[in-house]
């Protein structure tokens, strides 16, 4: 199995034990940056992250300890045993339970909004802006290197997202996670969970909600009104729908790089087709906007 000598030697020296009480059990296959590992040692289980190709070019390491510590009086993730700020390996306890995006997430609408209104009404304050436009402009610096410029369809669609920046920055700003997907949510026996911190800050809690709707924008639509405990304003459903065109835009740009540092053969996962479908959702979204 690939990193298995890497994950019993890692494990070996953090827990202080022989390589072959280390037993590597399954790999987790819901993301596409981390190779992600369910692993035991002597009778406990862990994840293992080990961070995927150029995966420091959108996550910085600090930045996630420092949220991972912040958020765990909350009680809502696993915790972490140890991480490595150089490499970005974390080891943490693992969860028995299922990701939310293998199972039928209108039934946990309740659960999953109680974690999230958790977060934002924790009285949390980061000291890590998310800073949304300026992480954008970053994500797209990272194509430079590729002499890589934008068509006319994602300019036109970040010129409309830019018109909204005013509006959108008159929000109040919590403690968020970042990227509160499906895929991050784990449902055990009598709690749900919410894991990977890599972009939580201070941020609009109104992009968590929108985060919920990465598989499918219906979902985020309908937390929303359990979220809030009432029936959304129009200008709340206006600032969910311009919160998941950022991420549209947002992740074409990684995607693009992934395909530029070659992920696509890497890991048989087409990321120009990937870029381009983002560009079709943030299509899809103005559209319904207007």
């Amino acid at each position: 199995m690939e990193h298995s000598d890497y994950i019993k030697d890692t494990c070996a020296r953090v827990f202080d034990t022989k390589r072959d009480s280390v037993r590597i059990l399954h790999r987790l296959m819901g993301g596409r940056s981390n190779f992600t590992y369910v692993i035991a040692v002597g009778k406990k289980k862990y994840t293992f992250r080990i961070p995927g190709k150029r995966a420091e070019a959108f996550v910085e390491r600090g930045v996630e300890k420092d949220h991972l510590e912040l958020s765990e009086p909350l009680e809502i993730n696993n915790r972490t045993v140890h991480f490595d700020l150089e490499s970005g390996v974390k080891i943490a306890e693992y969860i028995e339970g299922v990701p939310m995006d293998r199972m039928h997430p209108y039934d946990y609408l309740c659960g999953a909004a109680d974690i999230i209104k958790k977060i934002h009404r924790s009285g949390i304050v980061s000291p890590h802006d998310y800073a949304p436009f300026r992480r954008l402009e970053r994500y797209e610096g990272h194509l430079d290197a590729f002499e890589f410029t934008h068509d006319a369809r994602y300019k036109e669609y970040k010129r409309a997202l830019i018109r909204e920046r005013p509006f959108l920055e008159q929000g109040e700003k919590t403690f968020v996670h970042g990227d509160a997907q499906l895929s991050n949510f784990v449902v055990a026996e009598e709690k749900v969970y919410l894991t990977d911190w890599e972009f939580a800050g201070q941020h609009d809690p109104f992009h968590d909600i929108a985060c919920f709707g990465n598989d499918n924008f219906d979902h985020a639509i309908a937390i929303l009104p359990v979220y809030l405990e009432r029936t959304p304003r129009k200008d709340e459903y206006r600032r969910l729908y311009l919160w998941r065109l950022y991420q549209a835009l947002m992740w074409h740009n990684v995607a693009l790089f992934k395909g530029f540092i070659g992920l696509s053969e890497d890991l048989a996962i087409d990321f120009s087709a990937v870029a381009e479908g983002y560009l079709d959702l943030a299509e899809s979204l103005l559209s319904r906007l207007e």
